[in-house]
């Protein structure tokens, strides 16, 4: 953090230089566009603004635009009030400013002086559009931001359609990686399919502010996909790069654009948002033991509503919808036989479903111990795990110096690698980190364990690991509108009984 508010501001200096003749026509030296931080000083005291405008110049992102709209005050010194004089002066300074200094008329108005400038409905409106984008992007940055959840991998705690606010200082807000973007879409601009929507020549490195809590265990989590650094273009993050990968081969995927697309990258903070349940933090032990999670070897009490997936076998008749719909079955499926169906529910639907007259059983889907899951985390036939038996595995915490080998390096390699940004190699059956043969490590960064609710429809740290603590975007609060997907506007559309509500 440091680095950065010492950084920004003396990067401030290179355009301020531009400015070395506006400031003697300001009564000032020009010689003190040279000097960091005091050049802002001296900045302020020419547009006549407050000093406590300082203390924004040393908060990361914030003082991006601070800066800009000293630059507009700036050159509104100097007669420039029109809209495009403003923005070239914003945009191009090093252009714009010289020009404005070889221009000796008008010369410098004090601003608490010169007559306030008479804007049109149009300017009217264009200013206050300015200022809503830059308000509500200061304030989805840095406290609260509007969620949708679009998938059922947290049925029946978050539903499908579900408007929620996630909150930015619950945990700290983040600054920015990539600050300069379009504002209100995360990575792609609206359209297009591929463009993004944010610069990369500009990048800043992690820093989070404090926050009012800690992640505690249990919490609802909005965090960047952890297996969103590397993706199809094609598939997006609906179909994991690193899956494409061991079922088609590196080279097919990265040579075959027709089906495959284009390979990419995307900054931490690009990455797709998704929500899941913290179910274990920095220090514990997690393991499935037949789809029951146990956290530091008990079994765990997880809030809200858990689903799994269960086969219904019938007399030969159906199950009627209205009994479907009424006790809230969202997912479902027939089964290859007629007596059989394939629902999603919470052990007390199933227990519902046992009364049914014509149900003859009702039985949870459960994989066998011992069956490996390729899909699996960490994917390596050592660690034979599936969704429902999986671990005892430690999760990492930061100054946790770990034993490395060939066996349980799969486990590691993406939190040495791709998370904590080191080179790893496996040369002649030895481990290298950044070209050093070792058999230890010291993670960098603290990690989490994060679950779905819907146990047999979430793709979650069971299939691609942990979660560093750079990935973590916010906590979800509340949910203020819940809508029915698959109903009308009339029809019950608005789930007025799910709206209005603390997430839990």
């Amino acid at each position: 953090m440091l680095e950065l508010i010492i950084l920004i501001p003396v990067l401030f200096t290179i355009p301020t230089i531009f400015a070395w003749q506006l400031f003697e026509r300001a009564g000032s030296k020009g010689y003190f566009t040279l000097i960091p931080f005091y050049n802002l000083y001296i900045f302020l005291k020419i547009i006549r603004k407050p000093l406590w405008w300082y203390a924004f110049l040393v908060i990361p992102f914030i003082n991006v635009f601070v800066y800009m709209l000293m630059l507009v005050e700036l050159v509104k010194c100097f007669g420039r009030l029109r809209l495009w004089e403003q923005f070239l002066a914003v945009i191009v300074p090093f252009f714009y400013l010289p020009y404005l200094s070889a221009r000796k008329k008008p010369a410098y108005s004090d601003p608490l002086i010169y007559p306030r400038e008479k804007k049109g409905p149009a300017r009217e409106w264009l200013d206050a559009v300015v200022f809503a984008v830059v308000a509500a992007t200061i304030i989805r940055t840095f406290l609260v931001e509007a969620y949708t959840i679009p998938t059922s991998s947290m049925e029946k705690s978050l539903l499908v359609g579900d408007f929620l606010f996630v909150s930015k200082i619950s945990y700290g807000p983040k600054i920015p990686n990539t600050p300069i973007a379009f504002p209100f879409v995360h990575h792609t601009l609206p359209w297009s399919q591929t463009a993004k929507s944010y610069v990369e020549w500009l990048s800043l490195p992690y820093y989070r502010f404090a926050g009012l809590d800690k992640v505690n265990r249990y919490d609802a989590v909005v965090f960047n996909y952890p297996a969103g650094d590397t993706l199809s273009d094609r598939f997006q993050s609906n179909v994991s790069y690193y899956s494409l990968i061991r079922e088609y081969g590196r080279s097919r995927v990265w040579s075959d654009t027709r089906n495959f697309g284009n390979i990419i990258s995307r900054p931490v903070d690009k990455r797709e948002n998704y929500i899941k349940r913290c179910v274990g933090l920095p220090g514990d032990t997690i393991q499935v033991i037949n789809a029951n999670l146990h956290i530091n070897g008990k079994p765990s009490v997880v809030p809200g509503t858990l689903q799994f997936k269960y086969q219904i076998k019938t007399d030969g008749t159906g199950i009627n919808q209205r009994i479907i719909d009424k006790l809230n079955i969202t997912e479902g499926k027939r089964g290859n036989n007629p007596d059989e169906y394939y629902f999603w529910v919470s052990q007390d639907v199933a227990d519902e479903l046992k009364q049914l007259s014509n149900v003859k059983a009702v039985t949870k889907v459960i994989e066998d111990a011992g069956v490996w899951s390729p899909e699996v985390f960490p994917n390596s036939e050592n660690f034979p795990w599936n969704v429902d038996n999986f671990g005892p595995l430690p999760i990492p915490k930061a100054g946790q110096v770990i034993q490395l080998n060939l066996t349980n390096l799969p486990i590691y390699e993406r939190i040495i690698h791709a998370y904590e940004g080191n080179e790893l190699m496996v040369k002649e059956n030895k481990i290298y980190i950044n070209g050093t043969e070792t058999n230890t490590y010291t993670i960098k960064m603290d990690y989490y364990w994060m679950m779905g609710d819907n146990r047999h429809n979430s793709a979650d740290s069971r299939i691609w690991g942990f979660v560093p603590n750079d990935h973590i975007v916010g906590k979800a609060v509340f949910v203020w509108l819940s809508l029915d997907p698959n109903k009308s506007l009339f029809g019950g559309k608005i789930r007025f009984n799910k709206s209005m509500r603390l997430v839990k």
